[in-house]
């Protein structure tokens, strides 16, 4: 092979993998590992043999750093939209719902004893599921040591917590026993079906086919775990979560809008559901910009619960919607309903 063809080749794998790495070259790193070593009884010898062959994780890191992006293209022409329009484009699509309703059924079983132990119902699970890793097609392709590495010990607004998860991945694979560079993740280093970051394996993460082994990317433990999350952070069996609300006028800047903010309804004029809502606590506003006009919601105590996977209230309210069309679709289809 001539020699420009093996340049252009080298460049356009860097470009795309990032490049090799010794990181013990760095001081914060010999410091992590000192710790790593005084505090949690790792071996040195092994940690430095870990970090002097890291793949520099260049899309990773581009998230937090604009010199790493790619340069930026303005967007093909298209229909005018609202950002919710956008949004539920990309994740309300009826192949995923369909999806949504095959791996409800296929997974059954699994579901209502999650549901029966925890009270999450199961199309909310499928439809965590379903977002963060499309039904588990698409759980990650990045080495999550890499990944992490990259983003705790490259200049970025958030390397105290990536290097806070490094430690917990560490940690979490010698209790799995399963060798750290062979996990692969998002390139934000989220594992499993359910994108559970390193951090979370600790708290939540169970072993729900009691196996030995708390796996994300096993659908028993992954549907398990995210039962067990939604229920830690309150998740209360049986209540609604959300219900569409009407209001005077199409753009609404009455009151402050999220999940950060509550309401009793009372104090709430003007603003009333769209269907029955047996729901008496107090409400979130929640605001979808549609183009041309705003869409109203209220959102409960499980709406926030939600918020607690994600802190996005598009996202919260993605998952409604999508669990809510997963479980008439499975009715549609199976004539019933799983309880």
């Amino acid at each position: 092979m001539k020699r420009p063809v093996l340049i252009l080749l080298l460049v356009l794998l860097l470009s795309i993998s990032g490049w090799a790495k010794d990181y013990t070259q760095k001081r914060e790193v010999r410091i992590f590992i000192d710790r790593m070593v005084t505090h949690y009884h790792f071996n040195r010898n092994d940690l430095n043999r870990l970090f002097s062959r890291i793949t520099f994780q260049k899309r990773a890191l581009a998230i937090y750093v604009p010199a790493y992006r790619a340069k930026w293209k303005p967007p093909k022409r298209r229909k005018k939209q609202g950002s919710w329009d956008r949004y539920e484009e990309v994740f309300l699509k009826a192949s995923k719902v369909q999806k949504g309703v095959a791996y409800m059924h296929k997974h059954q079983k699994i579901l209502l004893r999650a549901y029966r132990k925890y009270g999450v119902q199961p199309e909310y699970i499928t439809a965590i599921i379903g977002i963060e890793s499309h039904y588990g097609v698409n759980t990650g392709r990045y080495p999550v040591l890499d990944t992490l590495t990259t983003l705790a010990f490259e200049k970025n607004r958030r390397q105290k917590f990536y290097r806070t998860e490094l430690k917990e991945f560490l940690l979490m694979a010698r209790r799995e026993k399963v060798d750290p560079r062979h996990i692969k993740g998002s390139f934000s280093g989220a594992i499993g079906l359910g994108q559970f970051m390193p951090s979370n394996y600790r708290h939540f993460v169970v072993d729900f086919n009691h196996d030995g082994k708390k796996r994300m990317n096993s659908p028993d433990d992954a549907i398990g775990s995210i039962a067990y999350y939604f229920k830690r952070h309150g998740w209360r069996r049986g209540q609604p979560v959300a219900v569409r609300v009407s209001y005077p006028g199409k753009r609404f800047t009455g009151r402050k809008t999220g999940y950060r903010y509550t309401y009793s309804r009372a104090s709430l004029k003007h603003i009333s559901p769209k269907w029955h809502f047996d729901y008496q606590g107090k409400v979130h506003l929640i605001r979808l910009k549609r183009y041309g006009f705003d869409e109203l919601w209220y959102g409960t105590h499980n709406f926030y619960v939600i918020t607690r996977y994600n802190h996005s209230n598009y996202y919260a309210m993605a998952i409604y919607q999508l669990a809510e069309q997963i479980k008439k679709g499975y009715k549609k289809k199976y004539g019933s309903y799983l309880r």
